[in-house]
Order: C-alpha cells, then structure tokens, then sequence
C-alpha cells in the first residue's frame, strides 16, 4: 500500500501540473491551442528522461548499498527548493520571437525538476517493489498510475480550476509536492538496499525475442499518434467545443488502465472490435456529409481511439518482460510516446499543409493488427490485411479530398490555415474565404464593386459596425485585436487610423496577399505582430475611439483578453467617449455576462448588440458586447437603431481576473 500510495500522488501530481502551469503561461503566448500542444511535447520529453533517470539508478546503482536512496533523496530536497512552480516575471516574452523554444524553457525553469522526478516515480517503485516484494506483480502499479492520472485529468477543469485561483493552484500544487517528497524520500529508504535472488525468469514473449525493443516503441508511437491525430481532428475539424480534448485523453488513460490490469485484453475476443473501430473511424475519415455532425463523431471516435490504444497498449502488456527489466521496458514504453509527439505536434506542421496525420495513424494502426493478429486464427489474419487495404485507401482519399477549394493551406505553431475560393473566376459570385481549423476568421468577394464591402461579423448592422459609424463625425482611430482577412479596413477612410494585433505571422502575410482589405483602405494602417495584450501593455496611450476585441470564437478562447486587468488595460488606451466592442459569437460558451462583470469592476456601461439575420441573409449571426466608461457612447441612434439590450449582472458570479476563470459555468 506504501508503493501504490506514494505512486498514486506521483500520477496525480504529474498529471495536476500540466492544466496548471500551462494556463499559468498562456497569456504569455497569446492564449493559443498550441501552446498546450508545445506543453505536451515538453512533459514527453522529460517523462522519457524521468524514465531514463529511473532505468539507471536501478541499473547502475551498486549493489547492498544505499547510493540509490541517497541519489533519489538529494534530488527530492533540491527539487522542494524550486517551490512554488509559478514561472517569475522575467522569463515573460518581448513580443514576436519564436515561442516554441521560449515555452521550452519557462516550463523547464518553472517546474523541470519537480516534473522530472514525478516522472521517474512510477517505473523506480515498481522495480523497488520488487525487491521488497519479489512475487508481486509490479505492473498492476502502472493501472493505479494511470487511474491517478485519470483522476487528476478530470479533477482540474470540474473541481479545482472553478473553486481556487491561479495562486491557490500553486501553492497547493506545491504543498502536495512537498508532501510527495517526503512520503517518497521514507520509500527510498525503506525499500532494501540489495535485491533478493532473482526469481523465475518469465516466459519468452509471443514473438520469441528476448527484448522486442522495436515493437514496444512502434506500439507505444502507435498509440500516442492516434491520441494526438484524433483530437487534432475533432477539436480543429469537427467542432471547436472548449475542453473536448479532455475525452480523447480519458479513453487513452482508461484504455493503458484496463491493458495493465491485466486480466481483461484478450486478443481472441476483441480482434473483431478492434478491426469494426478502424473501419468505423474510416468511413467517418472519407464521409463528408457526417463531417461535423458532432454527437456522430464522438460516438465513432471516442470508443475508436479506446478500442485502438487498447490493442497497442494490450499488445505491450502481452510483451512485457520479467519485472527486473520493467525500467527499460517503460523506458522504450516512454520513448515511443515522446516519438508519437514529435510526429504530430513537431513534424506534422511542417511535413503537411493539411491534418493527415489522423488517417496515416489508423494505418498504423491497422498495418500493426495485421501483424499482431496472425497468430490468432485464419479469419483473424485476412480479416486484418483486408481492413488494412480499406484504411489505406481511405486515407489517401481523404488526402485528395482536403484539397477541394482550398487556394491555399498553411500550417504553423497555431494551427492550420486555409485560404477558399468559391464562385465564378472574375464573376459577382467569386468568393474568397479565410478558414482556421472550422472557424471562419472572414470572407472578401473578389468583384471590384463588392470587395471593399463588410461582411459577415462585422456589417454594417452589426455590433461593431455600428460602434465604428458611430464615431464617424470625426476622423477615427480605430485598434483591433484579431487581424483575421483584414475585413473592419473596409470601414477606413482616407485620415482614419486603425492598427490591428495579430500573434500569428502567417495570418499578416495571408491578409496581405490573399485579400485587399488592407490593401483597399484609404486609412492608415499599422500592424502589430505579437501577443496583443503584451503590445498594448508596451505601448504609450493609443486614444482609440473603438477597439475591437475579436480572439473569442474558438474553444481556445485566450483568456488573458477578456478579464478584469485585461478591460482595465483596453481603457486606458480609449478616448473618455471610446467604446471597446468584444466579439462574443460562440456556439459553445456564454460570454456576454463574463463581459458584463468586469465592466461593472471597471465603472463601466456594457449593452449587448444581438445581430441574428434572416435565414436567407448572406451575414453571419453575430453578438458584439459595446463597453464604455461614457453611458452616452452607447445610446447614439448608430447604436440604438440596432435595439441594444441591457445585461442582468451576474453578481454571484466570481469576476474574471488574472488569476481566476472558470469555463465551466458559462459552457452554454
């Protein structure tokens, strides 16, 4: 129970840490997606490097001494020296730079060491329990390790996120750690210092190799890859709903739980579910009218990707060695997983200029059963080659297909891009669409009579577009947070100034050269290249008439813009009459009184500017929160025409600040 307990904290701790120092950070790079991808990449690597660090000690250590524990222990009382984890100010960002390699190091500074040495938990306890207790089966340790995690994974949005601040976070991660170190240290030292005689080696593996090194890490890279591709896939393809990923990463926790039990993957009986979940995932890959029915997507591949990590992590369970080699069979365990995240998130963006990765994963996969289930029976091994042909087939299909309308595709550290173009070449209909993951970040008919129109969010019935006319008895400035094609230059006019902040680079370079709204506008314009929030917090008083806040529309949402120091930092930069127009369309989340409370903290007035067309109407539905400190600013007949509805504050809602948000109330 000592073992399972100290290796349950560990887990729970590993898997507590990376929710929470990755939205300690988010602000700092512009609150996107990809940052929690770069995350995921750096708790791979060192969880590899915590299992080498494990191998080795227990490898190397000299035997009948104590050189381990006093190795172990040192480095447990240097970590505790590092608490608390939250990264200190001067590892914040200038502005612009690369951010993979400046995320790589803020989490290597802020919590490497502790990180480190949860990693390397799990697989040293199993192998000191062994020694303690050599006809135990140290592998069910790893299903508690997974079980730990699973409860961390689904602890933090639902209970501790809602309930404590950043801060609290912190130090109670911290504090818990502490306790680890010592709950952990009395193991070290407890745990015999010489192993007993070796027991009875087990028997060979299934395929006869001693160590089968190559298949452990093909099945761990297997599995990892398929994690990754399949919640690359329906949280950018599908429908961007905020915390969707949770669910892909509960089935690959459960699905390494239910392998290490140990009693209950049976190759035999589950073969013909394992083949049924490819093709299911299949057809769903090559089925365009089911795209981005959601409900449909979730119920193929959510029990898909369980069904399909339990073969690769049953498989690995089926190959394991005798216990006194358990480190470095974790050990390639972690080096395949780490190599599925190299694949996804590092060679993924900069191979492909689409999200294919899901499709060559499933023939991975499939490619993998084939060979694995030949020793179950005859029907099994054609059955395979056949789902294995299908898959392919599938998925080279779906790599033509992705290519439809698309002008143009970029994929980079935010995501991916693509530039649409509809209707007929130089006629009225031709039609130019701006589209990241499935979210439309604007459109441009390329007709010269129509081209300088607004369209979609930001017409002229809309919220902002009634912000910005109403300031137009003078010459405007005008910022905006979210550069997408360039639309809202459609409003410029010659004297005007509008300044637009955008973090991602190719977003500029796609504005510039796919569409002419910038090109068009006889205003000046400036672009600011980086973390909008950092800019405006560099920059001397812009006295902007309007700034549009337009970052809210994905499930990333970045929070950092929409909080109480956030709103505060937007006045600062507005005329006394200015209004700040937050962009709260979102089929998945409820921001309008989030906006509503920290415009109340800030003695401000807010209404909400509802714009829902008729189904025949070519613009987007769209809602536009106007925020002023002046209570005229939002009663012009700009303004008024377009019946602006005053919000109910939430007062027994917790405000938004720096320090606290919570998702889960507002989810719709």
């Amino acid at each position: 129970m000592l073992y399972a307990a100290t290796i349950f904290l560990s887990s729970f701790l590993l898997f507590l840490v990376q929710p929470l120092i990755a939205r300690l950070i988010l602000p700092w790079f512009g609150g996107s997606a990809a940052v929690w991808t770069t995350c995921m990449l750096f708790f791979q690597a060192l969880l590899l490097a915590g299992y080498a660090y494990a191998h080795l000690l227990v490898a190397r250590a000299p035997a009948g001494k104590r050189t381990a524990a006093i190795v172990h222990i040192a480095l447990l009382a240097l970590a505790c020296l590092t608490l608390p984890i939250a990264p200190g100010e001067s590892w914040k960002p200038a502005g612009g730079e690369e951010p993979i390699h400046a995320i790589l190091l803020v989490l290597g500074a802020a919590v490497g060491l502790p990180y480190f040495l949860l990693a390397s938990t799990s697989p040293l306890l199993q192998a000191w329990y062994v020694r303690a207790r050599p006809q135990g089966n140290p592998y069910r340790l790893f299903a508690i390790s997974n079980l730990a995690s699973l409860g961390a994974l689904l602890g933090y949005p639902f209970v501790v996120e809602p309930l404590l601040s950043a801060h609290e976070q912190v130090w109670l991660w911290s504090s818990l750690f502490a306790g680890f170190a010592l709950l952990c240290a009395g193991v070290a030292w407890l745990t015999p210092a010489a192993a007993p005689a070796p027991a009875a080696p087990a028997a060979a593996p299934p395929d006869g190799e001693a160590q089968p090194v190559r298949l452990w890490v093909t099945l761990a890279a297997a599995g990892s890859t398929l994690l990754l591709a399949v919640t690359n896939h329906i949280t950018e393809n599908v429908a961007a709903v905020p915390l969707l990923w949770l669910a892909p990463l509960t089935m690959y926790l459960l699905s390494f739980i239910v392998a290490f039990e140990g009693r209950w993957y049976r190759p035999q009986w589950l073969w013909p579910l394992v083949l049924a979940a490819l093709g299911g995932m299949t057809w769903l890959l090559v089925d365009t009218e089911h795209h981005y029915r959601l409900p449909l997507q979730l119920a193929v591949y959510l029990p898909g990707l369980f069904l399909g990590c339990l073969f690769c992590h049953g498989e690995l369970y089926r190959l394991r060695p005798a216990p006194q080699r358990l480190t470095s069979f974790y050990l390639w365990i972690s080096a395949g997983g780490a190599l599925g995240g190299v694949l996804v998130a590092v060679v993924a963006p900069i191979a492909f200029n689409g999200y294919y990765e899901l499709g060559l994963s499933l023939v991975a996969i499939a490619a993998l059963a084939a060979v694995r289930f030949t020793a179950v029976n005859r029907v099994a091994r054609y059955a395979a080659l056949a789902f294995l042909l299908g898959t392919a087939a599938g998925a080279g299909y779906d790599g033509f297909r992705a290519q439809e309308d698309v002008r143009l595709a970029v994929r980079n550290f935010y995501g991916l891009l693509r530039v649409k173009q509809y209707g007929t070449p130089g006629g009225q209909d031709e039609l130019r669409r701006l589209v990241h993951g499935t979210i439309l970040h604007g459109e441009q008919y390329r007709y010269p009579k129509f081209r300088r129109q607004p369209t979609t969010y930001y017409e002229p019935p809309s919220g902002i577009g009634a912000a910005i006319l109403s300031k137009q008895d003078h010459l405007d400035r005008v910022g905006v947070i979210g550069l997408g094609a360039g639309t809202l230059a459609a409003y410029g006019r010659r004297g005007d100034y509008y300044r637009f902040y955008d973090i991602n680079p190719r977003v500029v370079q796609i504005a510039l050269s796919q569409f002419t709204f910038l090109g068009d506008c006889e205003a000046h314009i400036e672009l600011a290249l980086g973390d909008a929030r950092l800019s405006l917090e560099r920059e001397t008083p812009e006295g902007f008439d309007v700034l549009a806040v337009d970052a809210f529309s994905g499930d990333a949402i970045p929070v950092h813009l929409i909080t109480r120091e956030a709103l505060a930092l937007y006045l600062k930069h507005m005329k006394p009459d200015g209004i700040v127009a937050f962009h709260v369309s979102n089929r998945y989340l409820d921001l309008i009184p989030v906006v509503q409370r920290i415009a109340t903290e800030n003695v401000a007035y807010a209404v909400l500017v509802a714009d829902d067309p008729e189904d025949d109407d070519e613009r987007s539905r769209s809602d536009w929160v106007l925020v002023s400190r002046s209570k005229a600013a939002l009663a012009t007949p700009e303004i008024k025409r377009r019946h602006p509805i005053e919000i109910e504050d939430q007062k027994d809602w917790r405000t938004w600040t720096d320090d606290y948000s919570n998702l889960i109330q507002i989810l719709k």
